[in-house]
């Protein structure tokens, strides 16, 4: 079947390159504006100039590429998907050189504004259906609805109604609509992270890091699961996306726990939770980070710090729970002949060259992320030029063709960025924002508490079927603001939201990186979402507790974040064994019950409330007299078995 039709339309041998260089050139404008390339020319341009060239090349490759129906294979382009190309591209670039005379002219709405706005917004939501489905564009429907219409609605959410010309020229030109700061984040910090993660799998990057993965983990009991954890948070940290996380490594990870005797769907369970956790995990944090700092106005290592002790406590629970399950299921380590030579791998090593550049770079000169991440794709190139992996050096053809595979890779979350716009757009203009904080905080009933467990539920039910940037653009205009409202840590309440909207990653019914992790082990979709909510507890629990106390932000007094941070990672441990039914041998129910509560106990950090220092002594002191309990009872056992 074929979404492009086999009769009229541009064959392959025509559109492909020319979506190959539309692509590329994309790249090379983002890059030449993380290196500033237009102050050496002598070009001063507004950024929002930048923004509307590059949408109007990520919509002419999307119409080339993208086939009407989803999961489709396009063999012909037709010629309306060309004519509409053609007319994106002329559109945005009508914008993006006339945007200094046309930004000032939007409220008097001439059809030179109006018009333009109007045929880029249709044209936007269209390849965002084609890009990701039905389910985002009728979210923005509906906020572009509300807009036109925002006066009929009752109570407090009613909004004052816009006019359609107004609007359109609105979304398209104001610096707070289409062009605004998700799509300041997406064309230039995201597409320099894209390009670094492309040239990784080009170099041999990735297959460096899966093969010290193996090295590491794989003469341990759980070793492939171990493995794809590591892999998984490595990789989905850059991918921006979870779902497209599974797919690249689930492919290589998933059947290797298979073939190690775990169940079917637990092995696309544990690849779906470290692929989702790769989006909490700093540095790059799925460019989450990156637009969350420019939401807070706050230094993007601020956001870093703050993020990095709850996705610590995140994958060490997924690391416990792989090695007790291993030793429940009596599952052995990666066959010998199957891990790399130390000494094949080590001439990899110049890789961590280009990261240790990054992080030198964001964190100690405080590069801007895009130019930081420009300056490791050029260490990351000349590495691999002069040194090589496995005997292999990539070639030239092939570095200059990341440059349009990057194009390809950006495409979905630049749509993705252009329309979560149009939703700060609406909440601008129509007062929707001020409306449902009020709202939220009016059904909470002024307590933390409900507004947590509510904005939870909502996070998890936006957050369906959504990407990982669009999930948190909506969440940290709609449900974060009410969070504050009552008195939540700003950055907490932020990473509140992102945690439970990424949740909504592994929650069934609509679990989009479970599913897909499913699909590759063959296991039931279902049965596998549910896997691996348990595998991922801590992302349900761990977000309660930082907003509760910002210690395990790192904000605080130096010997309460460290009490916070032991007392915690015992509540992970203790917690992961209950759920794994395993410490030093088989729990019963009742021991299981006893580490869960202690467990829970100890997760709470003293500074959540008065008194609550006490509950982190009783957590700790409980499962410590647990944990030796099972130990000694299990040795006597085994004593008795061998004599």
């Amino acid at each position: 079947m074929t979404g492009g039709g086999a009769g009229s339309g541009l064959s392959s041998n025509i559109w492909r390159p020319v979506a190959d260089v539309l692509a590329a050139l994309m790249t090379l404008l983002a890059i030449g504006w993380a290196v500033s390339f237009q102050r050496v020319i002598g070009l001063n341009i507004y950024p929002q100039q930048l923004f509307a060239a590059i949408l109007g090349l990520t919509l002419a490759v999307s119409y080339l590429i993208l086939p009407r129906v989803r999961g489709t294979q396009r063999v012909r382009v037709p010629y309306t998907d060309v004519a509409l190309a053609l007319i994106a591209a002329a559109m945005a670039g009508y914008v993006a050189v006339e945007y200094p005379r046309l930004v000032l002219t939007i409220f008097s709405r001439p059809v030179d504004a109006w018009l333009p706005g109007l045929i880029i917004v249709l044209l936007t939501l269209e390849a965002l259906r084609r890009a990701t489905g039905w389910a985002l564009v009728i979210i923005i429907a509906v906020f572009i609805l509300y807009a036109l219409f925002g006066d009929v609605f009752p109570g407090r959410l009613q909004g004052r109604a816009q006019n359609w010309q107004l609007l359109a020229g609105y979304m398209a030109l104001d610096s707070n609509g289409m062009l605004g700061l998700p799509m300041s984040v997406a064309a230039t910090i995201v597409v320099a992270f894209i390009l670094f993660g492309t040239l990784l799998g080009i170099t041999g990057g990735s297959q460096f890091f899966t093969d010290a993965a193996m090295i590491a983990m794989g003469r341990f009991r759980g070793g492939s699961m171990k493995i794809a954890v590591l892999a998984s948070g490595l990789f989905g940290s850059i991918s921006g996306s979870a779902v497209a996380n599974v797919v690249g490594t689930g492919v290589v990870t998933i059947p290797m726990i298979k073939r190690d005797g775990y169940p079917a769907h637990k092995a696309g369970a544990i690849e779906a939770v470290a692929s989702t956790g790769g989006q909490l995990m700093p540095p790059v944090m799925g460019a989450s980070a990156f637009l969350m700092a420019e939401f807070l106005a706050v230094p993007y290592a601020d956001i870093v710090l703050a993020a990095l002790v709850p996705a610590i406590l995140y994958y060490v629970a997924l690391f416990i729970q792989a090695d007790l399950e291993a030793a429940r299921l009596g599952i052995r380590p990666v066959p010998r002949s199957e891990i790399p030579k130390g000494r094949m791998v080590i001439v990899g090593v110049h890789f961590a060259f280009a990261f240790a550049a990054l992080i030198y770079m964001l964190f100690w000169l405080r590069y801007q992320p895009e130019r930081a991440a420009t300056w490791a794709c050029l260490v990351l190139i000349a590495s691999s030029l002069l040194i090589g992996y496995r005997g292999a050096r990539p070639s030239l053809r092939a570095i200059a063709g990341s440059l349009s595979k990057c194009g390809h890779g950006v495409t979905e979350i630049i749509l993705i960025s252009t329309a979560s716009g149009i939703v700060i757009g609406v909440l601008n203009v129509t007062g929707l924002s001020f409306n449902l904080t009020y709202l939220l905080v009016q059904i909470g009933g002024g307590s933390a508490a409900l507004l947590l467990f509510l904005s939870a539920l909502v996070c998890i039910v936006l957050g369906m079927g959504l990407p990982t940037l669009g999930v948190y653009v909506l969440l940290a205009a709609l449900v974060a603001p009410a969070l504050v409202a009552v008195g939540i840590n700003e950055i907490g309440a932020h990473l509140y939201v992102l945690y439970f909207g990424m949740m909504s990653m592994i929650t069934p019914p609509i679990a989009l990186a479970a599913f897909a992790a499913a699909s590759i082990a063959k296991a039931p979709a279902m049965a596998t979402g549910w896997a691996a909510m348990r595998f991922g507890w801590s992302a349900y629990v761990i977000p309660v507790l930082f907003v509760l106390s910002p210690t395990l932000l790192l904000q605080g007094e130096s010997w309460d974040i460290t009490i916070a941070i032991a007392s915690a990672g015992m509540g992970v441990w203790l917690v992961s064994s209950a759920l794994a039914g395993y410490f030093s041998g088989h729990l019963s129910m009742v021991m299981r019950v006893g580490f869960a509560a202690f467990g829970l106990i100890a997760l709470v950090p003293a500074g959540a409330f008065p008194g609550a220092a006490v509950t982190d002594i009783v957590g700790v002191a409980g499962g410590l007299s647990l944990m030796a309990l099972d130990v000694i009872r299990n040795r006597a056992t085994r004593r008795e078995q061998s004599a």
